[in-house]
This record gives C-alpha cells, structure tokens and sequence, in this order.
C-alpha cells in the first residue's frame, strides 16, 4: 500500500502540481516541500478564490493536513509572513498546521540585491531568474555562508556570521557594481525580530517525518519547478538553483531514498518554459500564440508570458526514467481541443548522439523530429472518465504512454479540481 508519495513535475516548472496536490489531499496527512524558494508558484481555485503559494505546500488549503517545509528550501522570510497573512484571509489560522525545519537557509537582503544586480549587468550572461535572490542564497549554502534558521537564536553567533558575510558581500557591491553597502545593525536587527515572529513555526522535520512514517501516515513529497531546471540535470545553466528531482528528496528533507513508495510525474500535453534556455519544440508563429492564450500561459511567480511549443516526449521521457516515475499525469490536454493536427517531439536531429545530448541535455543546435496526430473537434473539457473521451483523445494519451514507457494514471481536463480523469489512484 502507497504510504508517500513524491509529486515531480517533469518540463521546465508549470506543469500544474498545484492542482493534483489538491485532488490527492483528502488521503493525505503531511505534505513536505523540499527544495527551492519563493519562485515556485502554485495556483489553486479556492471557493471561487485564486490562491498563488509560492513558499506553502499547496496542501495548505485543507485543515487536515500538516505542511512542512524541508531543510532543502530556501526561506525568504518577509515573503513567507506575507504569504501566511494572505492564505490565512482564505483558509484561518494555520500556525498549528504549518513546521518549518531550524535547518533551512534564509535569503537574505544581500542575496536579493546581487542577484538583481547581476540580472542587470551587461557584463553578465542573462539567465532569466526571478530576482528574488534564490540562487545566491544556495551559493552560500555550497560556501557555508548560510544563516540558517537555528541561527536566529543565538544572537552572538548570527551577530558575527552576519558580520563576516557582510564583509564578502560589501566588497562585491562596492568594487563590482559601484553599488552602496548594506549595513549591519540593520540588518541584525531584522533577524532578531524576525526570528522571534517565527518562532510558533520552527520545528526538527526529520523527527516528526520519522514519527508520522511509524505511524503509517499518507505523506507527499512536493516539488517545485520541474525536472528539467534541476541545477544537475536541467538544462545548465538555464535551470534554478536546487534539484526539483526524485534526488532532492533525500538530501532536502532527511529521509531515505527507500522511503519513497510512487512517485508520480506531472506534464502539460504541450510545453512550455519562462525565462531563457533552448527549447526545441518551442513556437513562434500563430499556434504559438494560440497554447499561450488558450492555456492562460502566464507565470505565477513572475507575471512573465511562458514560452509555448509541442509536447517534447523525446525529454519527457528521459526525465519519467530519470525520475523513476511509476505513473503520469497529464494535464491541460483541454486546450488542444479543436486542433486539426497535433505534433509531438519523438526525437533530435542532432550532430550529437542521443547519449551525447542526454549527459549535458545541451539542446542548442538539436532539431525536433516530429510525429503528428490527428486531433478532435470534441472537447475534452470537463470530462471526467477515459471512456468519454474521443477517440483520437485517447490516442494520444496511449502514444504518451508508449513513448514514455509508464502509465498515464490520470489526466487533467481543466482547472477545477473535478475535472480530472482517474485512471488509476495512486493512493
């Protein structure tokens, strides 16, 4: 029997994690977020409501479950207090609902800072971050620059970490950008205050996690962005900062890898990706335009149009083994309706070999082999059981499984929690 469930989006983020945490959590217990920070953005309809988390599990929403957040996440506190305010408008009071490991990493002001200023700079390759100092906060992590949040607590040791990373931080804004400092007091007082207001949340994950384990809790794993931004096996060096991957789990919680039961994979019936990077499949022309109006294609976290273009299987399925993906969910299949013809990537033509392009995923230069599908003109809108579908519908959906070589155990057919199609329940 399924007991934890990892949820992986397996494209470039987007992929509608938000909506599927939501349809599994009346089985749930806990849901834990374990990596990234506050550029995810998972969008939820609540009584009427559109609710964006971006540091919550989206499990948030339902009274019975406890969320937490893993050591592997990066915290930005002023957008966590924000974001606690703005859910408890809708959902009450979640502070007994809500742990936040003391292992975690905080962004800090200066992280916010260098990453705008190097976003900014001519001198600089444009990566296309969010600006919300994600990345330089996982650069101190990897330089052992960290406040953490057990840090918060011990005010001559954070008063002399401050102090030392400030020093290195200083020096960058002042001889590399001409930029002013950032000072100390400031900033150390800040910290003090914003460690008191955290203080209801704070708590040890790994032991809690163990203890809901032994008592044969439902558990979900929920990730952020998607598997082709994972800084080891994305797109480098187009991707984010953590591993939104099976592999981040582990290492951004405290568990075994063995604790995994299933793990269920999320992609559109298309693509799509914000920022910059290659894209293979992505369109510039009238059917470009078309997946980006009708899919509502605009980031959660940024505001910024989302790139669109053909189902890429040829990724898809390399992330779904990468991931050790047990069952498929594809979703927004709804807005293909009424296409005469739809095209899927089933390979590259490429001067590299399919194991060349696969160890680096370097995507530039690789041109998409297509296979094309008739489409329907009945929708697919709403519907909630296979059998309903159209008959070219449900071609495409067993071609997804062939190319992919998993099941597709359910299908999301528009934005509302009831219009999904179960074919197989994984809890």
């Amino acid at each position: 029997m399924t007991k934890t469930i990892s949820l992986l989006g397996l494209q470039w983020g987007d992929e509608g994690k938000g909506k599927v945490v939501d349809h599994l959590a009346k089985d749930l217990d806990a849901a834990i977020r374990y990596q990234g920070g506050h550029n995810a953005g998972h969008t939820l309809i609540i009584d009427e409501k559109k609710i964006v988390f971006h540091l919550l599990p989206s499990a948030i929403c339902h009274d019975d479950i406890h969320c937490y957040i893993g050591r592997g996440v990066v915290v930005s506190l002023d957008a966590l207090f924000e974001e606690i305010e703005e859910a408890q408008e809708v959902i009450g009071n979640i502070e007994d609902r809500l742990t936040i490991s003391s292992a975690c990493s905080l962004i800090q002001p200066y992280h916010i800072k260098l990453d705008q200023l190097r976003e900014g700079s001519k001198k600089l390759t444009k990566i296309g971050t969010t600006g919300r100092g994600i990345g330089t906060a996982y650069e101190d992590r990897v330089g052992r620059r960290s406040i953490r949040v057990a840090d918060l607590y011990n005010e001559n040791k954070l008063k002399d970490k401050l102090e030392e990373v400030l020093d290195f931080y200083n020096s960058i804004f002042i001889h590399s950008f001409n930029s002013e400092e950032i000072d100390l007091n400031e900033l150390f007082d800040k910290n003090l205050k914003q460690g008191e207001k955290l203080k209801p949340y704070v708590g040890n994950v790994i032991q809690e996690v163990r203890d809901l384990q032994e008592a044969d809790k439902k558990i979900l794993f929920e990730g952020a962005q998607g598997a082709l931004l994972d800084v080891s096996l994305g797109t480098y060096p187009f991707v984010t900062s953590s591993n939104p991957s099976v592999g981040g789990i582990a290492s951004g919680i405290g568990i075994s890898p063995t604790n995994i039961d299933f793990s269920l994979g999320i992609a559109k019936a298309y693509t799509t990706r914000v920022g910059e990077g290659p894209f293979p499949t992505e369109l510039f022309d009238d059917m470009g335009t078309y997946l980006a109006e009708k899919g509502g294609e605009v980031g959660a976290t940024t505001g910024r149009p989302r790139r669109c273009g053909w189902l890429d299987a040829f990724l898809l399925s390399h992330t779904v083994q990468l991931n050790g993906i047990d069952g498929l969910c594809i979703t927004k299949i709804d807005v293909l309706d009424g296409l005469e013809t739809i095209k899927v990537c089933t390979d590259y033509s490429s001067d590299l070999s399919k194991a060349e392009i696969l160890e680096t995923l370097t995507l530039e230069g690789v041109e998409p082999i297509y296979t094309e599908f008739k489409g329907w003109e009945e929708p697919t809108a709403g519907k909630q059981s296979f059998e309903e579908l159209n008959n070219m519908a449900k071609e495409f959906i067993l071609n997804i499984e062939d190319l992919c070589k998993v099941p597709v155990i359910m299908i999301s057919t528009g934005p509302k929690r009831e219009d999904t199609i179960i074919r197989e329940y994984p809890l």
